[in-house]
């Protein structure tokens, strides 16, 4: 399994965190939910796109819908 890279929401562009999963990388982001810290992992198996804690799995099968996802809980800085 490849080693993760820590990321706090907003640090990244969502075209950045795009290219560095299809490059291989995965993504740790670091969340407040519900006044806990939660660790999100986003990832790309070649085929699926994921994006899990412990107790969530999302599965896309596309670049747009991970984007939408990054977008919509809000890990992606708005402006370059």
């Amino acid at each position: 399994m490849p080693e993760s890279t820590v990321v706090e929401p907003g640090e990244r562009t969502a075209e950045e965190l795009l290219s560095g999963l299809e490059s291989g990388e995965r993504f740790v982001v670091k969340t407040e939910v519900l006044g806990s810290v939660e660790e999100l992992t986003l990832r790309f198996d070649g085929e699926v796109y994921y994006c899990d804690s412990p107790t969530i799995l999302h599965k896309h099968t596309d670049a747009e819908e991970m984007r939408e996802c990054i977008e919509d809980l809000g890990f992606a800085r708005t402006s370059v």
